[in-house]
């Protein structure tokens, strides 16, 4: 069948009439030329055929096609300025369809023949004139730039539609940088994050605008059960600042992290990069992709990853397997199903860095190692997730999601005591050695709808979600040598032994500590867009929670169980947000955002519970999209006060009774500006100023700066394309000094890190081979990336190091 499309919107009767008689001869009626000239186009994503009629309509282009070949194709939204075949290229990607112009001036649309693939060196090249588009589909796409994140609003929207704070990290730029370590990826390249510490590396954690964002990572927004992630299945990395409960449920006020996954895709592509570098580093990655049958409904795609090095810090090492299958089902241009299973396997030392004297962290001892080979912690993580939607029409839409994720953990070594001794050079050490079993489950179900009233435009969420986490830990120990435990824990740093923990009384002790934690929550939110006259966009809605906490430790296992409980608390959050664009390249918003946050648990001596701590921002700011939209930029303050932190009870003489009054407060500046200066030129550049501080407490902290926080914080990396086959990069950070703890007993001192790639890129054949080399802190500065305030000690950060990869694309 042939359809035909044309410009003008009258006398669409007899037109289709004519385009009838026409179908069964394959012809195409009232040809026409359509103007080249660049033009706006704003498409949602949808079915193939849908968005083909709406570009041809507003392009002035004749597409001749067999519908056919398009039932059950969709495409992805085109948004920006474009020439209509610059247009037409984007939205025929990765459909298997492609164009060619028949002599009459109609735009004759075919399947592309079995044996044709582009030359990947030309990839990604679009005949465009103004804009270049970011397309998360293409695995060669270059750009720094996203247009769009779902993280923020649970929908497609523009990020300079959407009145709040949406950072996004691409693909892109974690290949230029060879990030290969979740955290690296972040903290270098979005504002006002930086890495929490306190668990070693038991689990990734942020401190986002000034608060730990306790371990409360998200995958394509589903939040994980702790854990360390890879990012070889990683497309990009979303940060949404300020409070996200009212979407999400119960999360830390300063913002969330939240990693997209990458998706099968329709044409073929399989990579396989072999990386190595300082320190033994070997890590093999693989990424393959494709249709499972010839129609292309069924897509698969694999990614995995074998990890191993060992480290500048003595004794310490890590290894990790992982593996990412996933498919999707795309019968039509209506459904679509996926299923993503992902494996991984980690073992490795835990670190908690070198000890702190007066009130600095030792220096010169960026090897020292406090730990003993004796105890060495795992872990085996198992995930699996599936969703279903189906678009009723290219307006309402329904999402169903599920994750279940399992993470067991065998954790243990030993750590300092506190500050090293009198003597400036020995100090004690605890041992802490177990096991953690933890189970989540989540489920959301979304209804997605656009519609007018009165001239306003509604771009509509009403959903639900359910959290379910449990954590058992039925076989720990705990030993000091401050509670007269025998196990030889004397740590000198001038003459480091790592062999001396006595393991058979620390066995002869254990277990003598236990623990079980629940978490159960349901929640119903909703949500709307509003647009007035095309500039003018706010955003209003509303959660209501339904929230379960226990946790309980006790010196028996039975005792544990007996002695735990469940606290409930409901409320309701609100969310408000408005934007205006008085321009095309400007954009102006405010938000207000309440939190409902963790629990507090239970009072020990009322037996009641702890009100949960909540959290309300203020936060204005603006966006821009410079040079054609290549370059992208934010720039936000705010105001985030969060309450009901436990403080001690004074009016009781147990020093470890709590009362929830304890208040802190963040305010600051964030800039963050991404994409191209130039055609050849990219770059990711940050700042941020925080004034973070305890406001209201009983325990002699209030007025001090909350803990790892600098109050200057900025980064700068940009890379250069020099040929068609040459790129290189510079990029550094900047933190000023940080607290390491909550009372600023002690801090760590400000530093700068300079860091750089260079790439060369040869097509042979049909593949394509990337050889790169990226070295990090190439002045071979010591510098401290955060502190573990409860021990106390501070972590190194790496001296200068290389990381080189060979990478064959197909």
């Amino acid at each position: 069948m042939t359809a035909k499309h044309t410009k003008n919107r009258a006398g669409r009767g007899w037109k289709r009439q004519v385009a009838a008689l026409a179908l069964g001869a394959g012809i195409a009626v009232t040809p026409a030329h359509a103007d080249n000239a660049v033009r706006p186009f704003d498409i949602p994503a949808g079915a193939l055929a849908t968005a083909l009629n709406r570009l041809a309509e507003s392009a002035g282009l004749q597409l001749v096609y067999d519908a056919a070949i398009a039932e059950g194709l969709s495409s992805r939204p085109l948004r920006g300025s474009y020439t209509p075949e610059a247009a037409l290229q984007q939205l025929l990607r990765d459909s298997g369809l492609s164009y060619r112009i028949a002599e009459n001036g109609n735009v004759v649309i075919e399947k592309q023949a079995l044996n044709y693939r582009q030359d990947p060196a030309a990839l990604p090249a679009v005949n465009v004139i103004g804009n270049k588009a970011y397309d998360p589909n293409n695995p060669f796409n270059p750009f720094y730039a996203v247009p769009d994140a779902s993280t923020a609003t649970k929908s497609n929207v523009a990020i300079m539609d959407t009145p709040v704070s949406i950072q996004v990290v691409p693909r892109s730029v974690l290949n230029d940088q060879q990030a290969v370590r979740f955290e690296d990826a972040v903290i270098n390249n979005v504002s006002g994050v930086q890495r929490s510490y306190g668990t070693a590396d038991m689990y990734e954690s942020f401190i986002i605008r000034g608060f730990n964002s306790s371990e409360q990572n998200y995958r394509n927004g589903f939040r994980r059960s702790m854990g360390k992630f890879d990012v070889a299945n990683m497309e990009q990395i979303e940060v949404l600042k300020g409070p996200a409960a009212v979407l999400y449920g119960r999360l830390q006020p300063g913002g969330m992290v939240n990693y997209v996954t990458k998706k099968p895709l329709a044409t073929p592509y399989y990579a396989l990069q072999q990386q190595f570098g300082s320190f033994s580093e070997f890590r093999t990655s693989v990424d393959a992709t494709g249709p499972l049958d010839s129609a292309k409904t069924l897509l698969y795609r694999f990614n995995g990853a074998y990890d191993s090095g060992e480290s500048f810090r003595d004794i310490v090492d890590h290894e990790r397997i992982f593996i990412a299958p996933s498919l999707t089902w795309r019968p039509n241009d209506r459904f679509e199903a996926n299923l993503d299973i992902e494996k991984r396997h980690d073992n490795y030392m835990d670190d908690y860095g070198v000890p702190v004297l007066d009130n600095r962290p030792v220096t010169g001892r960026r090897n020292l190692f406090t730990g003993d080979p004796a105890f060495r912690p795992r872990q085996d993580n198992t995930l699996v997730y599936a969703d279903w939607s189906f678009k009723f029409n290219d307006d309402w839409a329904i999402k169903h999601k599920f994750q279940w994720d399992e993470t067991d953990i065998v954790f243990g070594g030993p750590g300092p005591n506190g500050k090293l001794n009198a003597d400036g050079h020995t100090l004690g050490r605890w041992v802490i050695t177990g096991t953690s079993e933890r189970r989540s489950y989540s489920t959301s179900l979304d209804l997605t709808g656009k519609f007018e009233t009165y001239g306003l435009k509604h771009n509509v969420l009403v959903g639900g979600d359910w959290f379910f986490f449990n954590q058992d830990a039925p076989d720990n120990m705990f030993a000091s040598s401050d509670w007269g435990d025998p196990i030889n824990s004397t740590f000198d740093i001038d003459n480091p032994r790592y062999d001396t923990i006595n393991v058979a009384a620390v066995n002869a002790i254990r277990p003598n500590w236990f623990w079980r934690e629940r978490e159960d929550w349901y929640g119903v939110y909703f949500q709307d867009q509003i647009t007035i006259w095309d500039k003018l966009h706010i955003m209003g809605g509303g959660r209501y929670d339904m929230a379960g906490y226990g946790g309980f430790g006790g010196t028996s296992w039975e005792a544990t169980k007996t002695g735990f409980s469940m606290q409930h608390e409901d409320k309701f959050t609100p969310r408000v947000g408005v934007l205006y664009q008085p321009w095309e390249w400007l954009s102006v918003y405010g938000n207000y955002v309440e939190s409902f946050g963790s629990n507090n648990g239970r009072n020990a001596l009322t037996g009641g519970t702890f009100r949960p701590q909540s959290a309300e921002q203020y936060e204005i700011g603006f966006k821009t999209e410079l040079f054609d939209k290549r370059l992208s930029s934010t720039v936000a303050y705010y105001h985030l006060k969060k309450t009901n932190m436990l403080t001690a009870d004074l009016s009781t003489p147990d020093p470890l009774d709590q009362v929830a009054i304890g208040e802190a407060r963040s305010q600051g500046i964030e800039v963050d500006i991404k994409g191209q200066l130039t055609e050849n030129f990219n770059l990711v550049t940050t700042y941020a100023y925080t004034d973070g501080r305890v406001t209201k407490d009983n325990n002699g902290t209030e007025g001090k700066r909350l803990l790892n926080v600098p109050e200057h914080q900025a980064s700068l990396w940009g890379t250069y394309q020099f040929t068609e086959h040459f790129k290189a990069g510079l990029g550094g950070v900047v933190v000023g000094k940080r607290e390491g703890d909550t009372a600023n007993t002690f801090q760590l001192p400000g530093y700068t890190r300079l860091d750089a790639m260079a790439a060369y890129v040869q097509p042979i054949g049909k593949t394509r081979l990337t050889a790169q080399v990226n070295v990090y802190n190439l002045l071979d500065k010591e510098y401290f990336t955060g502190s573990t305030s409860w021990i106390p000690t501070a972590n190194v950060g790496a001296p200068i190091s290389a990381m080189g990869s060979l990478k064959l694309e197909y």
